[in-house]
């Protein structure tokens, strides 16, 4: 039983490394076809950015990979595999229940992150890339790493989710982990002026963070950041 516990999660961890690697490694191309040069002088930067995010992928693979033996082999969770095992509606909401719910975690050990003494011990990894790169969305100390790879593990145990839709909150935290840190903004000026957008992160608002630090703590919705007074608005800086 352990071992097949370890298996599982050691093949998670090379996923979750890899998945950084694909998707990283998409948009750092995408970066170098659209603004050439921003790079090019960022290569140790780069190759600690990728070693950070390495470690981080281990730290976030291990609980991954052991709920998710306890899952297929014990029925651990409250994950589902079929769409009518509850109302439909269910889909929509759970997808926004754990992304409000992730952004939310997010936010307060973002805020706590940002202490002194716990900036200087961990978090200082993540804002020594100056300015960051499409490879500095898991460039953590594993400290911070913990905070973040708990969060997906024990909601699976509290909110019910179809697999689908886990792998579209995984998706969608990737991604936007990613396109948030890759020094450009690729969405157009007329979204991030309208009124969805002014509820949306993108690399626009928190490069702002990078930028000032003390501000624009989100990861998904500004929210938490106009609720607390801590939103900032957008950097001009890569806006398109």
């Amino acid at each position: 039983m352990i071992v097949a516990a370890l298996l599982s999660a050691l093949a998670m961890i090379a996923i979750v490394a890899l998945r950084y690697l694909a998707t990283s490694g998409l948009f750092a191309w995408a970066t170098m076809r659209r603004r050439p040069g921003l790079y090019a002088s960022l290569g140790p930067q780069i190759r600690r950015e990728i070693g950070w995010s390495l470690l981080s992928a281990a730290i976030y693979g291990l609980p991954a990979g052991i709920v998710a033996w306890g899952w297929h082999e014990h029925g651990w969770t409250l994950i589902y595999t079929d769409p009518l095992d509850y109302p439909l509606w269910v889909l929509p909401l759970s997808l926004f229940a754990y992304l409000f719910a992730h952004d939310t975690w997010f936010y307060w050990t973002h805020r706590w992150m940002h202490r002194p003494r716990l900036f200087r011990l961990a978090h200082a990894v993540h804002h020594a890339s100056r300015p960051p790169t499409a490879w500095a969305a898991m460039s953590f100390h594993p400290i911070e790493a913990i905070t973040g790879a708990v969060v997906i593990p024990v909601l699976v145990f509290l909110v019910p989710i179809h697999v689908a839709v886990l792998g579209l909150v995984l998706a969608i935290m990737t991604v936007m982990g990613v396109t948030n840190h890759m020094g450009w903004e690729m969405f157009p000026r007329a979204l991030l002026r309208s009124r969805a957008g002014g509820w949306l992160i993108t690399a626009s608002h928190h490069q702002r963070h990078h930028e000032h630090y003390g501000c624009n703590y989100g990861l998904y919705f500004r929210f938490w950041d106009r609720l607390c007074g801590t939103d900032r608005g957008l950097s001009d800086r890569f806006a398109r």
